[in-house]
């Protein structure tokens, strides 16, 4: 569904990205992982169109997105992405629901449209009933289901995800980690997460390791199950 396609990015003197070619494929969930500066939220951010590269091309569906114009970005951000960050940015004033509505208010849907879909979400979420409280109201874990629902409002093609249990404990931790297995499996939806937290792998079905900007390293879960298989077989 996404290509990224010889993509580099410089900050300064500092080449952050360093010739990245990476194909997310619909449906799957990818953790991108490696030590801090090795360019995971740059790459995150490029990918989301949040970023431009310096060269190289991003396509979704065949469609080359580094050669929109901010109007028509910005519209194709709305309508095909999904955001979820490690502190949440919900507005404080704002209540779940109205956080949860933004964006598909934004794109055009009309406001009961919105509430309906959005009343939905939380519902399903666990957060029927703190819909009418305001962020400052809500433990972390609750923020951050909030801010996962608003990322589903407008039915995105990919939800990317910064370092998204990074602000939780580990209870939190293990549900948001359930939640994104959960939407996978009941909504076919595409998930790429950038972390350290080693558990998120666990969900995932590739796990894209980078250092110094560049990638070194993909493991699927597929070539993990055949080489557990082959351990097992010899043993």
């Amino acid at each position: 569904m996404i290509e990224i396609c010889g993509v580099n990015k410089s900050f300064g003197s500092l080449q952050v990205l360093k010739e990245i070619n990476l194909q997310i494929r619909d449906g799957e969930i990818v953790t991108i992982v490696g030590p801090s500066g090795a360019g995971k939220t740059t790459l995150l951010q490029i990918m989301g169109t949040l970023s431009p590269a310096d060269s190289g091309m991003i396509r979704y569906s065949g469609e080359d997105v580094t050669v929109m114009k901010d109007k028509a970005l910005s519209k194709f951000r709305n309508s095909h992405i999904g955001f979820v960050f490690q502190f949440h940015q919900l507005l404080p004033e704002f209540t779940a629901l109205e956080n949860v509505i933004l964006p598909a208010l934004i794109g055009g849907a009309s406001k009961r449209e919105a509430v309906k879909r959005g009343e939905e979400l939380l519902n399903n979420l666990g957060l029927g009933g703190r819909l009418e409280h305001r962020p400052a109201e809500l433990s972390g874990g609750e923020k951050q289901r909030v801010a996962i629902a608003r990322a589903l409002i407008n039915k995105p093609d990919v939800i990317f995800a910064d370092e998204p249990t990074g602000s939780l404990d580990s209870r939190n931790r293990e549900e948001i980690k359930q939640l994104f297995h959960d939407l996978r499996r009941d909504l076919n939806q595409t998930i790429v997460i950038v972390t350290h937290d080693t558990s998120l792998t666990e969900v995932a079905d590739r796990v894209v390791t980078m250092k110094d900007g560049r990638i070194i390293d993909i493991t699927s879960k597929e070539e993990e199950s055949c080489a557990e298989k082959t351990t097992e077989e010899m043993a």
